[in-house]
């Protein structure tokens, strides 16, 4: 007998699998298992793509320096579902004038809001808007009139104030075109985190 209780010149069990009649529906469960565990990993993350959370790349420095032309982040297309769009929220939304296009700005302005720009600075309802995220050397020294955002629209500017494409050039957003808000970094990997 040797150490596991079988003869010497006995075979072990493992020497005779796969050479019997059913040796093929040995592994068969198995692999149906492994399917299914495969068909519904990838119905859960359809599901979390199609209605919670999207990876998007950043096109263009318009948000700099928050975020930086070919950046990876994470939105998440399902909380304005349940909780208001903030003024300070990074949003991104079709452009209004080529729905095929998305853009990624800062939310300034919300609806009934009178919104201006003066010498670079924005004012709300008459008040200076506290700016922490920007950068004296990205701000434009230009002046914008008034204006009192419409019901249901946002007002939208870029960080990077002086080259971006937003608002004070084509108006305000209507919320229908805004599908998520910015949350998470996650390329590369030095810039990881999540958005305020």
């Amino acid at each position: 007998m040797s150490e596991f209780g079988q003869s010497a010149g006995e075979p072990a069990a493992a020497d005779t699998a796969g050479t019997g009649p059913h040796s093929e529906t040995i592994h068969l469960p198995g692999l149906w298992a492994w399917v299914r565990d495969l068909v519904v990993s990838l119905v859960i993350a359809g599901v979390v793509i199609v209605f919670l959370y999207q990876p998007v790349k950043v096109e263009g420095t318009s948000m700099m320096p928050r975020l930086v032309d070919q950046e990876r982040i994470f939105i998440n297309k399902f909380v304005y579902q349940i909780e208001a769009i903030e003024r300070g929220d990074v949003i991104v939304f079709r452009y209004p004038y080529d729905e095929t296009k998305s853009y990624i700005k800062r939310v300034i302005g919300l609806p009934g809001d009178s919104v201006a720009v003066a010498n670079g600075e924005v004012f709300i309802n008459g008040e200076k808007l506290d700016e922490p995220y920007l950068i004296d050397e990205y701000r434009d020294r230009q002046n914008h009139l008034a204006m009192v955002v419409p019901p249901d629209e946002y007002y939208v500017l870029g960080d990077r104030r002086n080259s971006s494409n937003d608002s004070r050039v084509w108006g305000p957003v209507p919320r229908n075109f805004i599908y998520g808000k910015a949350v998470f970094v996650y390329w590369p990997v030095n810039r990881l985190g999540f958005l305020p």
